[in-house]
């Protein structure tokens, strides 16, 4: 069976870290790296941007961690339409690639799905109205 290619990404404009230092981070990025917020779904999860990217912040909710382990939550690479999201997942998923969802529109009008790496970091592929061209 022949899967479709899937156009090309429009790059890694995306990226989700886990913060212990929660205000204290979403201040330094807004106040004095002049991102925006974009999106405050609840008060443990922040969305900045800058025009062109977005920084996903993530309350960690976890007692004291080691400060080697990982803070990242996951990486995200922007699809420029909509459709194309679900392309990747046909495509990734005949090559074998891991999934940890299936594509899903989330309620701020983005789509996308989770894989991971052939190393085990998590892979977000989605298409996101505010930086997607296709929007």
């Amino acid at each position: 069976m022949s899967v479709q290619q899937p156009k090309p990404t429009a790059g890694m404009r995306h990226v989700a870290l886990f913060v212990e230092n929660f205000e204290e981070t979403i201040k330094f990025y807004t106040e004095l790296l002049g991102m925006t917020i974009e999106w405050q779904p609840d008060p443990d999860n922040y969305y900045l941007t800058s025009g062109n990217d977005n920084l996903a912040l993530h309350r960690f909710m976890g007692g004291s961690r080691d400060p080697a382990q990982q803070r990242l939550d996951h990486i995200g690479f922007i699809i420029d339409e909509m459709d194309q999201v679900d392309v990747w997942y046909a495509f990734l998923s005949s090559h074998n690639i891991r999934m940890k969802s299936v594509p899903k529109t989330h309620r701020d009008g983005a789509r996308s799905f989770y894989c991971l790496d052939p190393d085990g970091n998590v892979v977000q592929m989605i298409f996101h109205p505010p930086i997607s061209k296709g929007n």
